[in-house]
């Protein structure tokens, strides 16, 4: 994970980022829409094509409608509960915008392990690479691979690296002299 960058104010995809409330409640009311035309009789192929879903999401609601009514179809709420508070939350969303350099590393990336120490030695809450992912994507940070050159490189001292030391490395080029193309011949060799 090269850097991380924010969504200009909400997530782009909720797969693997979860859920606001208003999200969950409009999903809620998806499903609510689509129990309303299970007790018309209509197929779940039309009810997923008017409500712009899968037929498999039509045919789980449809059971869980028939197991359970109306309730069935809820919302659960949020899957898993935040470790961190909303103090907390900001904290971190202003440590990663400051960057890796001011959190005490070397170069200008964070990496998932990273974040994971910065957030345990901050607020002593322990979190899995998993758990970071999903919490940093939450948050509406994303992954990123670095497209410019990082700050600490020196064009100078790679010049000279090319000039002086890659050409010592670089093996010599073999010297064309004429000889045979047979490869049994003990001039081509």
């Amino acid at each position: 994970m090269g850097g991380l960058r924010r969504y200009a104010g909400c997530m782009r995809y909720a797969q693997g980022g979860g859920l606001t409330a208003e999200g969950r409640k409009r999903r809620e009311q998806v499903r609510l829409e689509a129990a309303r035309r299970f007790e018309q009789g209509a197929p779940a192929a039309v009810i997923a094509a008017e409500l712009r879903v899968s037929e498999r999401s039509v045919r789980r609601w449809r059971q869980a409608w028939q197991a359970a009514g109306l309730a069935g179809l809820a919302s659960r709420g949020q899957a898993a509960q935040c470790r961190l508070d909303e103090q907390q939350l900001a904290a971190l969303d202003l440590a990663l915008e400051a960057g890796p350099l001011a959190a005490g590393w070397e170069d200008q990336r964070w990496t998932l392990a990273r974040v994971r120490d910065l957030v345990a030695g901050k607020f002593r809450v322990q979190y899995t690479i998993p758990g970071i992912w999903y919490l940093l994507h939450r948050r509406g940070w994303t992954c990123q691979i670095g497209a410019r050159r990082a700050i600490e490189r020196d064009d100078g001292a790679v010049e000279v690296w090319k000039k002086e030391t890659w050409l010592r490395i670089k093996a010599p080029r073999r010297l064309s002299a004429a000889g045979s193309s047979s490869k049994t011949s003990a001039a081509s060799r």
